[in-house]
C-alpha cells in the first residue's frame, strides 16, 4: 500500500510542477508538496503577500490532494466529473487512493481551471 501511495504521490507531484514558476512550493519533499503565489494580493478586503493553490501529502490510506481554487469559487465543484467528486471529502481535499489515465485527466482539468481562476483574479 506505502509503495503504491508513493507511486501515486510522485505521479501527481509531476503533474504539479507543471504551475511552478511562477508557482513556487513552500514544501516539496518525499511526502508533501504544495504550490504557493506569492504576489501581494487583496481578497476579500483582506491584504496577503501569498495564497495557497494545491499540495499533496501521502497519509496511511491515501494521498491528500487538496484543490484550495474551490475556496475562491464554489462553483468550480459544478465541473468536476463524477469520479473525481466522489474522492472529496470535506470542501477541497481529495483522497487519491489510485490513479489511472481518467482520474489523472480529470485532476489535470480541475488544475488547469483553477489556475485560470486565480489568473484571471490577478492571483499569480
Amino acid at each position: 500500500m506505502e509503495r503504491e501511495l508513493t507511486k501515486i504521490f510522485q505521479r501527481l507531484k509531476e503533474i504539479l510542477k507543471e504551475y511552478e514558476n511562477p508557482l513556487e512550493p513552500k514544501m516539496d519533499l518525499d511526502n508533501k508538496y504544495d504550490l504557493w503565489s506569492f504576489k501581494d494580493i487583496e481578497i476579500a478586503g483582506r491584504k496577503r503577500k501569498e495564497v495557497y493553490f494545491a499540495g499533496l501529502i501521502i497519509q496511511s490510506k491515501y494521498v491528500g490532494f487538496y484543490y484550495m481554487p474551490i475556496y475562491a469559487d464554489a462553483s468550480l465543484k459544478d465541473v468536476f466529473h463524477p469520479e473525481l467528486l466522489k474522492l472529496l471529502k470535506g470542501k477541497s481535499c481529495f483522497h487519491i487512493k489510485y490513479l489511472d489515465e481518467n482520474l489523472e485527466s480529470q485532476i489535470r482539468d480541475a488544475l488547469e481551471k483553477g489556475y485560470e481562476l486565480y489568473t484571471k483574479r490577478g492571483w499569480i
